[in-house]
């Protein structure tokens, strides 16, 4: 992302990333299932589904926040307090369980961008955070209440409004990793995590900052999170199919599947990361925010917002349709909005529409909500690292109505194809969007 500062402009790069979700317990595994084509969607565990409509998610398995970090960090310098593990098993009921996946997620990505190494010489000031949340604690707020109610006020935990409060995941990760710069969290709902990765993205260019620890998390597969999208129709309730539910532009799809997960990056300024010799593993070149100001929880017709959000983030990334190779859209699975997507994709890439590929990575993740616009984000980065477009899977009969814009939206398999630059989209109830431009460097 480019904007002049001084006379010269600052670049944004990636230089880390972590990932916890349904596909694997780190960013590699997490890819190697997208390429795949695998399905993290199968029965909920979490609570008894039974007398639901829904009764499938999309959730993490087998991760340990306790667990010992493959080698410590000395964020603090080589004289300071070594970090071993996320979290200590007394710590753990100090927090909710997306801060768990959360800092995991953090701390993977600062390992990542080879920070630690160097932390004697870098500045905590210059180092921020903001990793966002948009339902933030609501499987501790289900148990908290039910505890009250059987026990009354001296039950009520001391920790509880830590577990819940959805900034406590980024001040977490500020007190673990020493990082003095700003600290925050947005919540947009379901662009919560395009919208993190931007404005970090900001505060790089404009000069506030030179590093950003930035994205977003979520786990709200519980009774009220699943009844409540259930009593709105917008869950599928292919339940005896798991691994077939979540089927964005498919003419059978019937609703989303939600999941859990945390995706976190490290954002850099450019020559910040050259001069320490950092790996990069693309640029951030644009972003844009708009709104819709139609609905609540309906995509404007056409995807008027999301054209716009798409469009703003292409001029401001000096690229044209013409430059981007693949499209991570939102693509929730839902019966209205793939194709108001689809059509503002179309519409956008115009004479390009041809030739770029789109993909809807929820196939197989299902919907991380505040963590799904860094979900697709990842995807496009490593698209453009590895030269691999990730499949939409369940893809079987194509809707005609998004067929007929003539777009290829990777059925299935992964296609392998040199990706120059690629955008991904998020869009959020209350009619909110986010658009991200990546490029090869």
């Amino acid at each position: 992302m480019t904007q002049p500062t001084s006379g010269a402009p600052r670049r944004v790069v990636i230089t880390g990333l972590g990932a916890v979700t349904p596909l694997g317990l780190t960013a590699i595994q997490t890819w190697e299932g997208l390429v795949a084509g695998r399905s993290g969607v199968g029965p909920i565990t979490r609570f008894d589904a039974t007398g639901c409509t829904a009764q499938i998610a999309a959730e993490v398995k087998g991760y340990e926040p306790t667990a010992p970090l493959a080698k410590p960090l000395h964020p603090r310098g080589p004289g300071g307090e070594p970090l071993t593990a996320p979290f200590t098993p007394k710590d753990m009921k100090k927090f909710g369980r997306f801060t768990h996946l959360g800092v995991g997620a953090a701390i993977e990505a600062y390992a990542d961008s080879g920070l630690d190494a160097q932390r004697s010489s870098l500045s905590a000031e210059r180092m921020g955070v903001n990793l966002g949340v948009g339902l933030g604690g609501l499987p501790e707020i289900e148990a908290m209440h039910d505890t009250w109610k059987a026990g009354g006020f001296r039950k009520i935990s001391p920790f509880f409004i830590i577990q819940i409060a959805p900034n406590l995941l980024s001040g977490q990760v500020s007190l673990l990793l020493d990082l003095r710069g700003p600290n925050m969290s947005v919540a947009s709902a379901c662009a919560t995590s395009g919208h993190a990765l931007g404005e970090s993205a900001a505060a790089i260019a404009r000069g506030d900052v030179d590093v950003m620890i930035a994205g977003g998390a979520e786990s709200t597969v519980t009774p009220l999170a699943v009844g409540a999208f259930a009593q709105m129709r917008a869950l599928s309730t292919r339940n005896a199919e798991p691994a077939k539910a979540s089927r964005p532009y498919d003419a059978d799809r019937d609703g989303f599947v939600l999941g859990e997960g945390a995706v976190v990056f490290v954002l850099e300024e450019h020559d910040h990361a050259v001069r320490r010799g950092a790996r990069i593993y693309a640029e951030l070149r644009g972003y844009a925010a708009t709104s819709d100001a139609y609905h609540l929880s309906s995509l404007a017709p056409g995807g008027e917002g999301s054209r716009r959000s798409m469009g703003d983030a292409l001029a401001r990334s000096g690229l044209t349709a013409m430059d981007v190779d693949y499209v991570s859209a939102h693509a929730t699975s839902t019966p209205g909005g793939d194709g108001e997507e689809a059509a503002a994709i179309a519409a956008v890439f115009g004479p390009n529409k041809d030739k770029i590929h789109v993909s809807g990575v929820k196939s197989m993740t299902g919907h991380l909500l505040g963590g799904a616009g860094a979900m697709g984000a990842l995807a496009a980065v490593l698209a453009i690292r590895d030269g691999v477009i990730p499949p939409t899977i369940n893809l079987d009969n194509v809707d005609p109505e998004c067929a007929a814009l003539g777009l290829n939206f990777t059925p299935n398999t992964a296609v392998r194809k040199p990706v120059r630059a690629a955008l991904a989209n998020s869009f959020g109830f209350g009619g909110t969007n986010a658009s991200l431009v990546f490029a090869k460097i």
